[in-house]
């Protein structure tokens, strides 16, 4: 059944052990410049999607890219997707701006984001 509190696959985050090194790699693939530069995170837009650097995996100890589903109500999409099996990796909580961030793991282990905006 089609969910129209899925808006799709808009933001994906790398881990990365050293910002400055990585920071260009990502500025040649995507062709721009960040559009936030931090010591704790690097953003870029392009092409509609937010592509993120988070070095050392940050606090939630990313170990590959994480995928984040853009979601309507991200506590509704949590205990759907739970019910369904999913397991919650790290609640939902704000990082900025109303922003809410999730992730769970399917069955195999595969970490899922949920990001709701305001």
């Amino acid at each position: 059944m089609a969910d129209s509190s899925n808006q799709g696959i808009k933001t994906v985050l790398h881990p990365v052990s050293d910002l400055a090194k990585s920071k260009p790699v990502y500025a040649a693939l995507l062709g721009t410049q960040p559009q936030h530069d931090g010591s704790y995170y690097v953003g870029f837009e392009a092409a509609g999607q937010h592509i993120g650097l988070v070095p050392g995996g940050g606090p939630q100890g990313m170990t590959s890219p994480v995928a984040y589903w853009h979601v309507a109500d991200i506590e509704a999409k949590l205990a759907e997707m739970t019910a369904a099996g999913a397991t919650v990796k790290e609640a939902a909580h704000d990082v900025g701006g109303g922003r809410l961030v999730a992730t769970v793991t399917d069955p195999d282990g595969n970490v899922l984001g949920l990001l709701q905006d305001r």
